[in-house]
């Protein structure tokens, strides 16, 4: 065979992978730019809607709740239908439902597109995972950690462009117009390209079939951790506007600062995964997180210990998620279901904290709610505890 020729078909695979990982990645960061978008517009919802803060925590609820139903049931569907299909019409939902929550005028109505928006998002979120497991295999450790970067990437411009529009306008209503425009760049890309064969059927992983006492452990712990990172991401803006810390637009910048130092904690992710065991970053993670809280709880009305803090927390909880899904990775084969439970573990979280959150935030005071995430962090660690010790178990 003509050596030319051969190094072009070794190429081609390597291509198309590239290819396939570029467009799941650009779907994650519209994801990112979604999910970021609703804390800093919180006061505009309620001011939307004419409702409380405490009333309008049950957009958190709803938009977690479809985000459940979509991860428990968006994995079979990646399991029996052509992903890229599937993946490019969620993202489509995605952008209609954003660039309808500013036409809404009552809360019934809004927490019904927020919960239809949040199944069209879990549908995002188990493709982009599962798909990108299935085209990297054995090798997918820093292509993930490389995926929730983008995710970063999302959530840390998603402030600025709300804060900026804002500035400008007065109001919210073009800020989600753009973001929704934003999403559709990620579906045009994907249906361009065919969809992965079924990694498990392809290539088995350990035992051919996912562990379900694993998958029980991997999603308790992504439920306390996920619900800690939509309820401070959700909330800090709100919470330093109640200290008296920033005004509005510092408040958003505040969001941003949480975003970004996520991302950066995503980007070095990707090296940290080459060298260190998933258990090991994990247990830094958690730690980390908890230190940084109680930072910030130590010195309440301090805005120096506010910005530190959300700068810590943001960073320690960035490997997290992929980290986790990594060692699952290690441990089991990933099918579209499995992951659609992880996914929905993290689902139930950010239903319950958030919304907990608001119920505390102005009964007892914004430290109450975030004196919630760090008990919840506390009760993370020690799931992972047990997690780290099945793990240990299954590679024996």
């Amino acid at each position: 065979m003509n050596p030319s020729a051969s190094l072009r078909a070794e190429a081609a695979p390597k291509a198309r992978a590239l290819s396939l990982t570029f467009g799941y990645y650009l779907a994650l960061m519209a994801l990112g730019l979604t999910t970021a978008s609703m804390g800093p517009t919180l006061p505009g919802l309620a001011a939307q809607t004419g409702t409380r803060l405490a009333e309008i925590g049950f957009l958190f609820t709803a938009r977690s709740l479809g985000y459940l139903l979509g991860s428990l049931g968006g994995g079979r569907l990646y399991d029996r239908l052509r992903g890229h299909r599937l993946l490019a019409g969620a993202l489509v939902a995605v952008a209609g439902a954003m660039a309808a929550v500013p036409l809404v005028p009552r809360l019934w109505l809004l927490t019904a597109l927020l919960a239809a928006l949040g199944l069209a998002e879990a549908l995002v979120d188990v493709g982009t995972n599962t798909l990108l497991v299935w085209v990297h295999r054995s090798r997918v450790g820093p292509f993930m950690n490389g995926l929730h970067f983008f995710f970063g990437i999302g959530a840390f411009v998603s402030p600025i462009v709300v804060a900026q529009v804002m500035l400008h306008t007065g109001g919210i209503a073009w800020a989600y117009r753009l973001l929704a425009l934003a999403v559709l760049p990620g579906a045009v890309w994907l249906l361009r390209l065919p969809s992965p064969a079924n990694g498990v059927e392809a290539e088995p992983g350990a035992g051919g079939r996912p562990n379900y006492g694993l998958v029980v452990l991997a999603a308790a712990f992504l439920f306390l951790y996920v619900g800690a990172e939509v309820g401070f991401g959700g909330w800090v803006y709100t919470y330093a506007l109640a200290m008296g810390l920033s005004g509005p637009a510092m408040a958003a910048y505040l969001t941003s600062a949480f975003w970004g130092s996520f991302t950066v904690g995503r980007f070095l992710g990707i090296p940290l995964a080459a060298r260190f065991s998933p258990q090991a970053i994990l247990a830094a993670d958690v730690a980390g997180c908890i230190a940084s809280l109680a930072l910030l709880l130590a010195w309440p009305h301090s805005a120096a210990a506010l910005w530190l803090g959300t700068l810590g927390v943001g960073l320690a909880m960035a490997s997290i998620f992929p980290t986790t899904l990594s060692l699952a990775e290690r441990r089991m084969a990933i099918t579209g279901r499995a992951t659609g439970w992880l996914l929905a573990g993290g689902g139930a979280g950010s239903m319950l904290l958030p919304w907990l959150m608001g119920q505390l935030f102005e009964p007892w005071g914004p430290g109450a709610a975030m004196a919630a995430i760090l008990a919840d962090l506390l009760v993370a660690g020690a799931v992972l505890a047990a997690l780290n010790a099945t793990s240990a178990r299954q590679a024996g």
